[in-house]
């Protein structure tokens, strides 16, 4: 795994259709998302992406600011990706096992735009909110 990429999976007890339900509706984003960053969607963002979709979420790291994102990947109930002006990327892969789901999601930031991003290494926190996703996904879909 490169220190630019991070992945990590979890076996959640639902159908990947209700998993998907709540990763293609970006007001219950803040919801699952570990890192404490995520807010709410601003303007007009869709109830449910879709491909192409674009939506702007209020984030707060020490600082607010806002991310204005693009779906860039939508298979339904299998695979949700979006990403933002920097090009990082947040990924999720549903996989069917027995009575519930493979969830694997991923952070990819191996080509962010400008030099000062590319020099960030976050591998360990992204590693940790992640797992606080997953955690959290399962909770709500439970």
């Amino acid at each position: 795994m490169s220190q630019r990429f991070v992945s990590v999976s979890r076996y959640i007890p639902a159908s990947p259709s209700v998993i998907f339900d709540l990763l293609a509706n970006p007001y219950e984003h803040h919801r699952l998302d570990g890192s404490g960053t995520v807010h709410l969607p601003r303007g007009d963002a869709p109830h449910r992406l879709f491909l192409g979709a674009r939506f702007s979420m209020d984030m707060k790291m020490g600082a607010s600011y806002v991310t204005a994102n693009r779906v860039v990947e939508f298979e339904e109930n299998r695979v949700i990706a979006w990403c933002h002006w920097a090009r990082f990327v947040w990924r999720y892969e549903l996989t069917p096992q027995g009575d519930g789901t493979l969830v694997t999601e991923s952070f990819d930031f191996r080509k962010p735009w400008g030099l000062p991003l590319t020099l960030l290494d976050w591998a360990g926190k992204t590693t940790r909110s992640i797992t606080a996703t997953l955690e959290r996904l399962e909770k709500l879909v439970s």
